[in-house]
């Protein structure tokens, strides 16, 4: 079996060169990659890699994902989170490949304080948002054999994340105020890719497995908690830090304004994806630990 990954180099994208690789020949591609056309901003050129290539699977890591730059940058945005994705869906129909696409929770409005489910309304209330609306609908519209995983509050190892920036902080300044009326599930890039190679065996071998999953790791904490527990763990582990766990201040979202309004609510309901492919999805914190385990 033949995959072509595109978006290597993201946190997603570089965990996916590891969980891919068992189940076959990997091409995995950058917007910069200089054989293979795999820039986003240049979307026309994309089918002519696919037709290149022509892998069983195609798996898009790739995105805009700078929120608040989306405000400022909505055609780019469009181009790289929908146009893009379309193109790559149409490509991958006339080939008959599989084609996984990731999205995200910003396609809902944030209300209430139900996980989302799959067939809920959408509301996306920004550019980021909207784009990545725009690309799902694209790829389920053009390619019948699709998987798209929403998923939300996306960290890894590599490169920086909260929990790198809370630890940062909490050493440098005497104070630290962390928004706590925002609520969602930190989930891994590792656990990402992990279960994209679980779900695409799972899908090759039963078609009917295709479409729409939410995928975020088990339970639900707000940044505040978040922040708290990464403060615990790095003392725990002999961490230095100017402010404890104990001393972060909560604040609402109204003290950090942004370009791009962010959703209240990001719980997202994985129960179809659980059932679908027999999985249990571990908690948020299993997995913020064993990153920071690694990076302290």
């Amino acid at each position: 079996m033949k995959l072509l990954l595109l978006g290597k180099g993201g946190q997603v994208g570089w965990e996916l060169q590891r969980s891919l690789a068992p189940l076959g020949e990997v091409v995995a591609l950058d917007f910069d990659s200089q054989d293979l056309h795999a820039d986003f901003s240049r979307p026309e050129k994309l089918a002519d890699t696919v037709q290149a290539v022509r892998p069983d699977v195609i798996v898009n890591a790739a995105a805009h994902t700078a929120v608040d730059k989306a405000e400022s940058e909505v055609e780019l945005a469009r181009t790289l989170n929908a146009t893009a994705p379309g193109v790559l869906a149409e490509a991958a129909e006339r080939i008959g490949a599989l084609l996984v696409h990731y999205s995200t929770d910003y396609v809902f409005d944030g209300s209430g304080s139900k996980p989302w489910r799959e067939d809920d309304p959408t509301g996306p209330l920004s550019v980021y948002g909207r784009t990545k609306l725009e690309g799902e609908q694209l790829v389920a519209r053009h390619c019948a054999r699709h998987l798209i995983f929403r998923t939300s509050w996306v960290y890894a190892a590599r490169g920086g994340n909260f929990a790198k920036t809370m630890l940062r902080l909490a050493k440098e300044k005497d104070r630290l105020t962390v928004i706590d009326d925002q609520i969602g599930a930190p989930t891994g890039a590792e656990l990402l890719a992990d279960v994209t190679a679980h779900a695409i065996r799972g899908t090759l071998r039963e078609p009917g497995k295709a479409g729409l999953y939410h995928l975020v790791a088990g339970g639900e904490t707000s940044w505040f908690d978040y922040a708290r527990f990464v403060l615990e763990e790095a003392r725990a582990a002999g961490v230095a830090l100017k402010v404890s766990a104990a001393e972060v201040e909560p604040v609402p979202t109204s003290a950090f304004p942004t370009p791009a309004a962010r959703p209240r609510n990001s719980r997202l309901d994985t129960s179809r994806l659980q059932a679908s492919f027999g999985l249990r999805l571990p908690h948020w914190q299993d997995g913020v630990a064993r990153m920071l385990r690694e990076t302290l």
